[in-house]
Formats: C-alpha cells, structure tokens, sequence
C-alpha cells in the first residue's frame, strides 16, 4: 500500500514498502467484476436520486431559465475495455462541445453560466451521473472520465494512460481526494492524476472505496479546485 492510499485509508503506511505494478486485462482486475462494488453502486445511485429528486428539479428548472440550450449537458466518454459512453451533466456552459479541441474548463471561464458557476463550485452539476452508475457505465468511484479528445491527445503523450480503462470511471476517485482535480496546467498534472488513478486500481478494496466516497462527502462543498 502506498502512502496516497494510506493517507485516503487513514493509516499509517509501512515505510521502505516497495511499489509493484502488475498490469492485467480488464476483465481480470477485481475492481472491474466486482458484485460488492457493483451492489453498491446500484444501492447508492438510486438512494442518491431519491434523495436529490427535489434538488434535481429545481436545478432542471433554473438552468433552463437561465440560458438558451439543453438541461442536460451530454457528451461521449470512454469507459471500461474502452467503451464509449455519454456522460450527463447539467449545463454550466455557453457550450455544448463534444467532438474535436474540447478545451479544459479553467478558472474565472468565460463559458460557464452565473447559475453553471455555483453548480461547479459545488459539484452539484455531476448529479445526474448517478444515472450512469444505474445504468452501469459507470461506478461511485473509479477513474474521472476525459473528452475524447482529450483521451486521443494525452494517450499519445502517456503511456499508462490507457491503463486506465481497467476499471468503470467513476462519480469520485482517489486523484479527486487528493487534491489531483481542476485545471490541467500542464503535462505533469495529467501524468500525477493518471498515476493516482492507475494506483487506485492495482490498490482497489471496497474498504478502500469506502474511504474515498466518505472523504469526497467531508470536501466535496469546500473543494478549492472545483470550478
């Protein structure tokens, strides 16, 4: 166990440990055919949705009186084995973009609408994704799914990157806990967010999941890098 997971876990890591990473097929790691995880994931979605049902509408409600455009903003990603997937979101943009340069979101954006603002700020725009986890293309946690664009683009420039698609993407992870979310600057923030999500899967336990999904309840409104 590393020190990153340890530190998500609560425990102290065992020093001088050595860092072993065997790479396998997707279907052979025990993150990607799980029945706990996948039973969680349904349990929580859908207590998830019955919870928010009135948020989600008064949301639904104040982006369509916002701006012109869709609710719901829906774009293709890549999931497990490589799957393509579209994700939903509520809209927080000026723009739809799906195909093609996808920019990054940055801070201060001028594409971000007053209301997509404090969605974002908030997290409150990832929402609807509980759809996904019902829907299976997706997990609780796991790996934050990129634009494929930006899927084809940092691919080239990473090779772990593909690694990634060992598991189901997820609402959360372990690079969003530690402070590995918001705008990408450059290549290395990109190499350290694959890197944590590449660890959380070769260190993947429910107990692990557990962890992240309580940490992710404890910063989720106070997050800094969510914008």
């Amino acid at each position: 166990m590393t020190d990153v997971v340890a530190r998500t876990l609560g425990v102290a890591p065992p020093a001088e440990e050595p860092v072993v990473r065997t790479l396998s097929a997707p279907e052979a790691t025990g993150v990607a055919d799980s029945f706990g995880k996948r039973a969680v994931d349904i349990a929580g979605a859908f207590f998830a949705l019955l919870l928010f049902l009135p948020l989600l509408l008064c949301i639904a409600l104040a982006v369509r009186m916002e701006s012109d455009g869709p609710v719901i903003f829906r774009q293709r990603r890549t999931g497990h084995c490589g799957r393509i997937f579209t994700i939903y979101k509520f809209r927080t943009m000026t723009v739809t973009e799906d195909t093609g340069n996808v920019r990054h979101a940055t801070r201060d954006d001028k594409r971000v609408t007053a209301i997509g603002a404090v969605l974002r700020k908030l997290s409150l725009d990832e929402l609807p994704q509980f759809l996904n986890v019902l829907k299976g293309d997706m997990s609780l946690v796991g790996p934050r799914p990129h634009a494929l664009g930006h899927d084809d683009y940092y691919g080239e420039l990473i090779p772990a990157y593909v690694d990634r698609f060992r598991a189901k993407p997820g609402l959360t992870g372990l690079a969003q806990v530690n402070g590995l979310r918001g705008e990408i600057q450059d290549l290395r923030c990109m190499r350290d967010r694959i890197a944590a999500d590449n660890l959380y899967i070769d260190s993947w336990s429910l107990g692990l999941d557990i962890a992240i999904l309580a940490k992710t309840a404890l910063i989720i409104f106070r997050d800094p890098q969510a914008y």
